[in-house]
């Protein structure tokens, strides 16, 4: 048994080796197949590879040549191109070189004739020389036997004959000037004269001037119990808000404004006739329709402007002056409107100007620009003249315009034309029957004066002068004057009035504290 059993061992050692060397060979045949088919491939690669290479060689080759063929044929036609111009260009020259052998020709022609004249030139020259000594001499004889038959030299001849003429020149010199004189200041003082003539008969204005009321027509008599409101808010509220005292009296179905300032009154009628057509009349309403009535205010202060400069028939105004210009449609001096007024001296200067052919549209930009100053005289200190010629300064006027508004008024010494122009202007169009009011301008000033002497108090906020200036209402800010200040600020205020200010009558002082609480629903 052992032996069968040692047998069958060595029986599978044997086949196991042989199973090895049959996987060993196996392996290396696969291998070897393997082999060949990485050859083959690699060989086929590289065939393939020469092959696409060649394509590639053989297609650089055409695109060369093709490029050689375009840069051969760009080159031959620029090549033919520039024999073409070179061409042209010799020809041009070869026809300019003909043209030049002609012009030589004639001036060498020209040169021999102007040598001819010159030699004939030259002869007779010699004959007027000849002839000119021969002149001399005989002056100079004329000349001794003058001095024999006279007694004097030439010298002394000379100087009696200048010493004579200029005694008969200097009289008839002081004859002629005497003359001229008297015929230059007739003829100044006619030609003025017709000038002014011409230009106050041409000037044709408005000769109207504002009050110091606007009336609001109402649609019915019950409408005027609105405008009061309960208790009187509604009426306090608009003469709060507007500073214009508001009277409601007998009148049928009308309403006074009275104020001294007119944009004060002119935005409260708006705002009132925009209430009446509402028709929702309350206080915090009267606030917001005086708001917009400010706005609109605004539009037209410019509109009137521009309107001004297109009826004088100027432009490139800065808008800025624009705006002030339009602003003095709302200003009086001495009862005259200035914007009327200075639309007629730009009028009146500008026909001067023509008159003496002078710049008619400068004449009439100083003109119309000349009492700018009295737009803002209120809120600056100082002479119109002198804030006017600022502004203009300012708002890139030239320096001609800003002299001749400083100087209009005297206050400096005048070296322009303009200047007096404008000076004989405004003097003209201020001095015409019917132009300014004294009473009025003086009424006016008295109440900016009150109001601007309360406004001098600290906490007050904006202060009305109403009642014909017989009564002043002061609002002042509730978190700086408390009730008990009020008091006292009232007292303190007609203290100064009745120290620095002259007035018929008496003064009633108001002082008016209200706090509001405001709040939003969103």
């Amino acid at each position: 048994m052992e032996s069968i059993s040692l047998v069958a061992g060595l029986f599978l050692v044997a086949i196991g080796i042989l199973l090895f060397f049959a996987g060993y060979i196996l392996r290396k045949i696969v291998s070897e197949r393997r082999l060949k088919s990485a050859e083959f491939k690699a060989k086929q690669i590289l065939e393939d590879t020469a092959k696409e290479a060649e394509v590639k060689r053989k297609k650089a080759e055409l695109e060369a040549k093709d490029l050689l063929y375009k840069i051969r044929s760009d080159f031959e036609r620029k090549t033919a191109d520039r024999r073409t111009e070179l061409q042209s260009l010799e020809n041009r020259l070869v026809q300019k070189e003909e043209n030049l052998d002609r012009k030589v020709e004639v001036l060498d022609k020209k040169e021999k004739d102007i040598v001819q004249r010159f030699g004939e030139i030259s002869q007779k020259e010699a004959k007027i020389r000849q002839k000119a000594e021969e002149l001399e001499t005989l002056l100079q004889q004329e000349k001794e036997k003058l001095q024999d038959i006279s007694g004097l030299s030439a010298e002394g001849a000379k100087r009696l004959l200048l010493s004579k003429m200029e005694g008969e020149i200097r009289h008839e010199g002081g004859l002629m000037i005497k003359r001229i004189e008297n015929e230059a200041r007739e003829t100044a003082e006619k030609k003025a004269k017709n000038i002014i003539s011409l230009a106050i008969q041409r000037c044709a204005t408005e000769h109207t001037v504002e009050s110091t009321v606007s009336v609001v027509n109402l649609p019915n008599d019950e409408m005027k119990g609105r405008i009061i409101g309960r208790e009187g808010r509604n009426i306090r509220a608009l003469e709060i808000a507007t500073g214009i005292d508001v009277i409601i009296d007998d009148t049928p179905e009308a309403v006074i404004l009275s104020g001294f300032d007119v944009v004060r009154r002119e935005i409260a009628r708006i705002a009132l006739e925009k209430l009446i057509i509402d028709g929702r009349i309350h206080p915090a309403r009267i606030e917001e329709v005086v708001g917009k009535a400010r706005e609109e205010m605004e539009v037209n202060i410019r509109e009137e402007g521009e309107k001004a400069v297109f009826d004088v028939g100027l432009h490139g105004i800065n808008p800025e002056l624009v705006k002030l210009v339009g602003r003095l449609k709302y200003r009086t001096s001495y009862g005259q409107n200035v914007l009327q007024h200075s639309r007629e001296v730009a009028f009146l200067m500008g026909i001067m100007a023509s008159e003496l052919n002078l710049d008619s549209a400068l004449a009439k930009r100083i003109g119309l620009l000349h009492d700018i100053g009295k737009a803002v005289d209120y809120e600056i200190e100082g002479a119109h003249n002198k804030i006017g010629a600022d502004l203009a300064r300012k708002y890139g006027e030239s320096p001609m315009v800003v002299y001749a508004i400083k100087a209009h008024h005297d206050e400096i010494e005048q070296n322009s034309i303009y200047a007096v122009l404008t000076q004989a202007a405004d003097a003209i169009s201020a001095t015409r029957p019917g132009a300014r009011r004294e009473t009025l301008e003086s009424y006016i000033k008295r109440l900016e004066k009150l109001e601007s002497l309360a406004n001098s108090f600290k906490g007050v906020e904006k202060t009305y002068a109403i009642q014909a200036g017989r009564e002043v209402r002061v609002v002042v800010q509730p978190n700086k004057i408390s009730d008990g200040e009020s008091v006292n600020l009232a007292r303190e205020i007609t203290k100064k009035i009745e120290s620095e200010l002259e007035y018929p009558g008496q003064i009633k002082v108001t002082v008016i504290r209200e706090t509001r609480a405001i709040e939003y629903a969103k």
